[in-house]
């Protein structure tokens, strides 16, 4: 008898363990779980709670109250950008159709920004690269209006494939890039356009917008857009780096 209660004391004495191992496991887990939501991306965790939501049959957050991803009193640049770009679209889209340009000009919006496509025979004469009289005028409203906004101006010559070889343009390649540079060079000396936020780009027939199959279809690949790029595409751009104004050196001269 004796040795019988002193095996179950003993048992007894020891039970406490199994509460301390059982609260040992749940602090682990609890600093694993704040570890982790320490260093989860705000995106990634916001899809796995509404997919986990979604899983358990309800349509609820899955936090009791989730609060607002954006500290109140500020906006989402992106969404204010976004709202911008749609103002500045339809104001372009209402110079075009008040001009009768919807035939020769197109706005659009696209994911890099707005597109303003010029077909070739609203600004060039067959084979040139030099702005006619009446695409100066539309050049310099399209740029008065794009002087409002800051964001970088990226100026595209297309062609279509028939290969063209002068003295001036051997391939398609020089003409596509001398027509863009054309517009860019008319926004400069018309307008004084801030020329860090203008840059130049040929594609030659290489990125047409329709198949070269007949001449419709070349007549819209022949063209010159004007691309409003939206800022998170400027870190693709190189870095502006603004100079101070020149200032003349005298020269020394030097007798030897």
């Amino acid at each position: 008898m004796r040795k019988k209660k002193e095996q179950g004391h003993g048992a007894s004495s020891e039970r406490w363990l199994i509460s301390y191992a059982d609260l040992i496991t749940l602090l682990l887990i609890f600093f694993v779980v704040m570890y982790a939501l320490s260093s989860i991306d705000a995106k990634k965790f916001e899809s796995m709670a509404i997919s986990m939501a979604n899983a358990m049959g309800g349509g609820q957050s899955v936090l009791p109250n989730p609060g607002a991803s954006i500290p109140p009193g500020t906006s989402n640049p992106e969404t204010s950008e976004a709202n911008d770009l749609e103002r500045l679209r339809a104001q372009l889209q209402e110079y075009v159709d008040e001009n009768g340009l919807s035939g020769n000009v197109t706005v659009r919006l696209e994911e890099r920004g707005i597109v303003v496509s010029f077909q070739d025979v609203a600004l060039f004469p067959l084979g040139s690269a030099e702005l006619t009289a009446t695409a100066r005028v539309f050049i310099d409203q399209i740029g008065l209006i794009l002087m409002g906004t800051t964001q970088f101006i990226r100026v595209e010559g297309h062609t279509d494939d028939l290969p063209i070889n002068t003295r001036e343009f051997p391939s398609n390649w020089e003409l596509s890039s001398a027509r863009a540079n054309s517009v860019v060079q008319a926004m400069i000396r018309d307008l004084d356009f801030p020329q860090h936020r203008l840059s130049v780009t040929g594609y030659g027939e290489f990125r047409p917008q329709v198949p070269n199959d007949s001449m419709e279809n070349r007549q819209q690949n022949r063209r010159v857009d004007i691309v409003v790029l939206r800022s998170r595409y400027e870190t693709a751009e190189p870095g502006v780096i603004v100079l101070p104004p020149f200032e003349e050196v005298p020269l020394i001269n030097i007798n030897w």
